[in-house]
């Protein structure tokens, strides 16, 4: 904590990928800035592993969106299944945008990229250190920060929350974070295994016993996620296993060799009232958390990042802040589009009435007929309406 400056423009709280790349953002332009986080050092395994075509388009100023690339896998196809029955295929290769194509890349490798980035800008984490509080005026945040035992105030101009859905910066400022947690849990699980279809290919299956998706990864591993009522806290290959027994291929045998990391969770779907309380402001997971469908998570606050530093940069030159409030009002809305969407596919997939889903496979294959429907599901995927 000796170390970490006493007044700083910006001071992040939360080092994931988007309090990391505000960070990197913000020095690359120039600004004072300041990051902690109250892990010890960043998390080695994740849940996110989607990187779509617009977070690479707009990282592209911070100079990673190469180096990510290189460390991924890219995937030009989503395919949604009823067992082996394709329900409807979306093809990325001809979105308008120079990725034309899903990036398979785990959230903890996009991490060490983007903290190598702001390290080369001169920048750090301070960890483990945590934010405690804060008070305010009219021109500077008070903030308190712990770290080693010993408590610090630094004051900055702006205050931001990267610090997750439990953020402590949203819950001192008082903004409500209004939503509701799905029933069902969630598997999620890294794997070595055989599988019988394409690596280029991120794969839906609906089954009457719910949700799994298969996605490939880099060192031959695949990702799986999937619905489950009664789950182990770390689940296991011979469970994992069963799922996609259940909810797979039928007409081919997929088999898991291993498993390289597991874990249960529940999902939530929650928006803040606003991204922004006076000189409080909130990315990612701390200002919306919405299912993993569609792998929109990461990405959505990625971007919330580096709009608001083109923001800050405006505001810390001129002083003028009313365009914090357009910007707050601009990603609240894309944060509750990219929540409903979501939530809509969620729902979807886990309908439990026989005629329910054959109304949606119906639905769903009739569309996929429909060139113009999937390309406009592609340019959504990859969050290009989002320009």
């Amino acid at each position: 904590m000796s170390a970490f400056p006493k007044e700083v423009d910006v001071l992040i709280a939360g080092a994931g990928p988007a309090g990391l790349t505000l960070a990197a953002e913000l020095m690359r332009q120039g600004v004072k800035t300041g990051i902690v986080d109250r892990q010890a050092e960043g998390a080695n395994t994740s849940r996110a592993a989607v990187v779509h075509a617009r977070t690479l388009e707009v990282l592209e100023p911070l100079g990673v969106s190469q180096e990510i690339i290189q460390q991924g896998i890219k995937v030009p196809t989503f395919r949604v299944r009823d067992r082996d029955r394709a329900l409807i295929t979306i093809d990325f290769t001809g979105i308008p945008s120079a990725y034309p194509f899903t990036l398979m890349c785990p959230q903890n490798t996009t991490e060490r990229i983007l903290l190598r980035r702001l390290e080369a800008l001169g920048g750090n984490v301070a960890r483990p250190s945590e934010f405690i509080g804060s008070n305010w005026d009219g021109t500077h945040v008070n903030a308190q920060i712990s770290g080693n035992g010993v408590t610090s105030t630094v004051k900055a101009r702006w205050l931001v929350g990267c610090d997750g859905m439990h953020s402590v910066v949203r819950e001192q400022a008082g903004i409500p974070f209004t939503g509701s947690e799905y029933e069902e849990s969630f598997v999620l699980a890294d794997v070595h295994m055989d599988w019988p279809l394409s690596r280029e290919e991120v794969s839906l299956f609906f089954s009457p016993d719910g949700l799994v998706v298969v996605a490939p990864l880099p060192e031959e591993r695949f990702r799986i996620v999937a619905t489950a009522d009664a789950a182990p806290e770390s689940p296991t290959a011979e469970f994992v296993q069963s799922l996609l027994n259940e909810r797979g291929p039928l007409s081919a045998t997929a088999r898991i060799r291993d498993v390289v990391w597991s874990s249960r969770f529940r999902i939530h779907h929650r928006v803040s009232e606003s991204p922004r309380k006076g000189r409080v402001l909130l990315c990612g997971d701390a200002a919306h958390v919405h299912s993993p469908a569609g792998g929109q998570g990461m990405n959505t606050g990625i971007q919330d990042s580096v709009s608001l530093a083109n923001v800050l940069v405006k505001t810390l030159e001129d002083g003028q802040d009313a365009r914090l409030d357009l910007w707050a009002s601009e990603r609240h809305q894309v944060a509750a589009d990219v929540v409903a969407l979501t939530d809509r596919m969620t729902r979807m997939a886990t309908l439990k009435s026989g005629v329910g889903r054959a109304f949606r496979n119906a639905g769903m294959t009739i569309a996929g007929r429909l060139p113009p429907v999937r390309a406009a599901i592609a340019r959504k995927l990859a969050e290009l309406d989002a320009r």
